[in-house]
C-alpha cells in the first residue's frame, strides 16, 4: 500500500509491503505530531513555545529533549557546522526532526511486523526490504540543473539517503561560522548513513562546510556521499559506488 500526503509543508510517502491494515493511517498520525510539536511557523507548538519562554527546560517533553540531546552531539561531531541556533537566537531543530520523525516512522512499522516498507519526507529516505515487484527499493538522485532527469541511481539495503542542497529551496542552509555568506560553491549533496537520521545530521552539517562537506563525509566511518559542485562537477566518496548495485 503506498500513498503520499502533504505535511510538515512536505510531501510525505508511505509504502507499505504485507497486511498493512491501519498501519499507513497510523504513521501519518505520528508524522502529524511531530509537526504539532516541532513545527516553527506553527504558533501553537512546543518549539514556539519553547521560542517565546513560555515553557522552562524542565517542562520540555521527552521527544524535545532527545531532538536536542541529537541536536547537540552533531553540533560537537561537526566542529559546529551544524547547529540548531538561528542567528536570532531562536531554536530551528528542523534540520534534524525531519531524519529524527522517519527514523521513528520506520521502527513504527518494523514494530507491526513489516520487513518491506519505504518511507520518504521531503527527499530523506529509510527503506527496508524490497517493493512491489520484489526488486531491491532504489532512490534516484536528481540533477540539480535539470530535475527531471536522475544522475545516479543508489541502492539503500536497509541504509538510510538524504539530501541537502540549494537547488529546489534556495539559501535556506547556512554556515554557523559565516552566517552572511552564501553557500555558492556546491549546489547538492546526498548522504547515506547506518539510517536515515545519521544520513540526515550528517547532510545537512557537510552541505553548510561547502566544498569541504565530501571530505567530512569520506573522512567520517559509516558514511559515503556524492556532491554536485556549481560548475556541474560530481564528486563521490569512495566507498559510494557500492550503493549503486542491486
Amino acid at each position: 500500500m503506498r500513498e503520499t500526503r502533504i505535511m510538515m509543508g512536505m510531501p510525505i510517502t508511505v509504502d507499505l509491503g504485507g497486511a498493512a491494515g491501519n498501519l499507513v493511517a497510523r504513521v501519518f498520525d505520528y508524522f502529524d505530531d511531530v509537526d504539532r510539536r516541532f513545527s516553527t511557523y506553527r504558533p501553537d507548538s512546543e518549539i514556539s513555545a519553547i521560542n517565546r519562554g513560555d515553557i522552562p527546560v524542565r517542562d520540555w517533553s521527552g521527544q524535545m529533549i532527545d531532538v536536542m540531546r541529537i541536536a547537540e552531539q552533531t553540533r560537537r561531531e561537526t566542529a559546529g557546522y551544524f547547529d540548531i541556533h538561528r542567528p536570532d537566537g531562536a531554536l530551528d531543530p528542523s534540520g534534524i526532526v525531519k531524519g529524527w520523525a522517519i527514523r521513528n516512522a520506520a521502527e513504527i512499522v518494523r514494530r507491526a511486523d513489516v520487513g518491506d516498507f519505504f518511507i520518504e519526507a521531503g527527499g530523506d529516505i529509510q527503506s527496508c526490504g524490497r517493493n512491489a515487484s520484489g526488486r531491491d527499493w532504489s532512490v534516484g538522485i536528481r540533477n540539480p540543473f535539470h530535475t527531471d532527469e536522475i544522475v545516479k541511481v543508489v541502492f539503500p539495503h536497509g541504509h538510510g539517503v538524504a539530501t541537502s542542497g540549494t537547488y529546489a529551496r534556495g539559501q535556506h542552509i547556512y554556515n554557523p561560522h559565516a552566517v552572511h555568506e552564501p553557500i555558492s560553491d556546491i549546489v547538492s549533496l546526498t548522504v547515506i548513513g547506518s539510517d536515515v537520521l545519521e544520513a540526515d545530521r550528517f547532510a545537512t552539517a557537510a552541505f553548510a562546510m561547502g566544498r569541504d562537506g565530501i571530505l567530512f563525509i569520506e573522512q567520517t566511518p559509516g558514511l559515503e556521499g556524492y556532491l554536485i559542485d556549481s560548475n556541474r562537477r560530481a564528486t563521490p566518496t569512495s566507498g559510494f559506488g557500492a550503493f549503486c548495485q542491486s
